[in-house]
């Protein structure tokens, strides 16, 4: 069992990933969308949310504990060319091996759009207690950084936004299982983004249509 099949259930009841402005968002970008692919689903909320607005969505994760439709990773999507009107990813980005692969599997099997929504680059430090949080953890990307990874791989930046997420700190750690003298690192490296036992983190959400 893989450390995600282990956090499935943790991620499919955090109230942090269950709703928020980033979600509504997404579904306001698959707006006119018949069908849609959900990349690294996770807890499945953009699937349920994408669903509940009529979509006919095909959610895959590569931990089977995750319940997806498809087990695979974002760098081999299993799907012919074009076979989806949109295709989504939300705060998953960070974990790929290879994020310019998984960016170019999405725009192959997406017909039109696709939206992703991750962690924002916000210095070395971030990157530290991300790193010490959750091991699995590769690299948060910056702004530029994503206008370019998009534009490699054939997509046009319609809009992009950014937007400050409220997460509360003990339950954001425990869903990693990041306890101990590494929680206080964590909490340590972050203080200026911790009041009150919550923390601020910067995410980003970009929508793209292919060329």
């Amino acid at each position: 069992m893989s450390v995600w099949d282990q956090r499935a259930e943790a991620y499919r009841e955090s109230e942090a990933h269950r709703e928020g402005e980033d979600l509504d968002l997404l579904v306001d970008w698959a707006a006119g969308a018949r069908t849609a692919l959900d990349v690294a689903s996770g807890g499945g909320h953009v699937t349920r949310r994408l669903r509940e607005a009529g979509l006919d969505v095909v959610s895959s994760d590569p931990a089977p504990g995750m319940r997806a439709d498809v087990v695979c990773s974002a760098e081999d999507l299993p799907f012919a060319d074009a076979s989806f009107d949109v295709v989504t990813c939300r705060l998953a980005a960070h974990h790929f091996t290879d994020v310019l692969a998984g960016m170019q599997g999405m725009v192959r099997v997406s017909r039109e759009r696709v939206l992703v929504v991750d962690n924002l680059y916000m210095g070395e430090a971030r990157e530290e207690a991300d790193h010490i949080r959750d091991p699995s953890h590769v690299r948060n990307y910056g702004a530029d950084e994503w206008r370019g990874l998009f534009s490699r791989t054939g997509l046009e930046v319609e809009e992009l936004r950014t937007f400050e997420k409220q997460l509360e700190v003990e339950p954001w750690l425990a869903r990693s299982g990041c306890a101990g003298d590494d929680a206080e690192r964590v909490r340590a490296l972050l203080a200026n983004r911790i009041r009150d036992g919550w923390i601020a983190l910067d995410w980003i959400a970009l929508k793209g249509q292919k060329s």
